[in-house]
């Protein structure tokens, strides 16, 4: 097995996989279904995701993200067949609101690169959808359903993915425990709030995020709300109101 990636199974048919060698601990999730998977992000692209899917499954795979940064997109392109959200199909196009340099910079940030990686080869992906989506669709895989949820805030088209017969609920970058990113001019504190609500109302039994630690707990999503809730009564929930620390997460605006 590739020494970057990490593999853990959450059950028969569900893998997570993890890039720790990198500061944001980024993570992949592959849902296997009778007739084909999902890959749910497709990590940094520093090194080839498809090596570890293929050995996973030999099924054929449509891949997701859950919002198009370069970190959930960078092993697209070994996926010609993907789903993007309408609202970020510009990024897609040359769009993306930060520069190959920055990128680069935070590829590079705290990272155990493999001696054999070349930062300059490294691109954003570009590319065009098979499938364009706005929230609502249901993804069949074959004796497993996966519905979109559009849950914009961290950024104008990221969605989360609800797999209601097992109870998971796969956050992307909504929901974690660190510091969630509100404070870029894409990002809109007041939609994030909107978006906790949305997801409070799901009985999940398991939160499955893209970063950090995965000992994460449905009731997070609740102090989550309700903190964002606080902020926006006070009048702090916009941009440039600072970092809000609420012990095992927090969040900058």
């Amino acid at each position: 097995m590739n020494d970057w990636f990490t593999i853990d199974k959450i059950d028969n048919a569900t893998y997570i996989i993890s890039e720790y060698r990198h500061w944001e601990e980024t993570h992949s999730y592959l849902l296997i279904g009778e007739n084909r998977s999902l890959l749910i992000d497709t990590g940094l692209g520093i090194r080839n995701i498809s090596d570890v899917v293929t050995e996973l499954t030999d099924k054929p795979v449509v891949a997701i993200a859950t919002h198009i940064h370069w970190d959930h997109i960078g092993g697209h392109k070994y996926f010609p067949d993907f789903y993007a959200h309408a609202a970020e199909l510009n990024w897609l196009k040359g769009e993306f609101p930060i520069s190959i340099e920055t990128v680069r910079k935070m590829v590079l940030e705290k990272c155990d690169i493999p001696k054999d990686f070349s930062i300059e080869k490294y691109e954003l992906f570009q590319g065009v959808p098979s499938k364009v989506l706005r929230g609502g669709e249901l993804i069949s895989l074959g004796g497993r359903t996966v519905q979109v949820l559009h849950t914009p805030g961290h950024s104008p088209g990221h969605m989360c993915f609800w797999e209601n017969s097992r109870k998971y609920l796969y956050t992307g970058d909504l929901i974690y425990k660190d510091t969630l990113f509100a404070y870029y001019p894409s990002t809109d504190p007041q939609a994030y709030l909107t978006s906790l609500k949305a997801v409070a109302k799901l009985e999940a039994e398991r939160i499955l995020p893209a970063h950090h630690t995965l000992e994460i707990y449905p009731e997070i999503v609740v102090r989550m709300k309700d903190a964002l809730n606080d902020l926006n009564k006070s009048g702090k929930l916009c941009h440039g109101s600072g970092l809000f620390d609420y012990g095992d997460w927090s969040i900058l605006l």
